[in-house]
């Protein structure tokens, strides 16, 4: 089970609901990251637990048109945002899973520069060590 918590800057009064670091779910990962253009924090989606589709149960007409451009766009595809994953239901019946794994980065803009973001550690805004709320704010997956 993950867990969201409210940090807060005491100082500046930058308020912000991350998980404070990595955190692992059973649909999905986050790691919560920096992004120094942004000056921001966000949990970015690391992981994603996806279900296997047999080419067998698939339907033969999409298997005959799959085409090569389709089949690298879903490896490039970026990773989906924290609300996306939250809100996403796996498919109804799905027995064998596998994990994607993403590269950590900016969900705003892919290419800013970030780094990852454990508790206790500074505010983006002005470089206090940050507070985190005793109770989660949100408890998912």
């Amino acid at each position: 089970m993950g867990r969201t918590y409210v940090f807060e800057c005491s100082q500046c009064g930058y308020r912000v609901r991350v998980s404070g670091g990595a955190d692992r779910g059973f649909h999905f990962a986050v790691q919560t990251l920096l992004c120094f253009e942004c000056k921001q924090l966000y949990d970015a989606v690391t992981g994603f637990r996806i279900a296997v589709v047999s080419p067998l149960k698939e339907p033969l007409i999409r298997r005959r048109f799959k085409s090569l451009k389709e089949a690298a766009a879903k490896k490039a595809a970026r990773p989906p945002t924290f609300a996306e994953a939250l809100n996403r239901l796996p498919p109804p019946g799905a027995k064998p899973f596998r994990w994607l794994r993403f590269k950590p980065a900016c969900p705003a803009f892919p290419r800013h520069r970030v780094r990852e973001w454990e508790h206790p550690d500074r505010c983006p805004q002005c470089g206090v060590v940050m507070e985190q709320n005793a109770l989660p704010f949100r408890i998912w997956d």
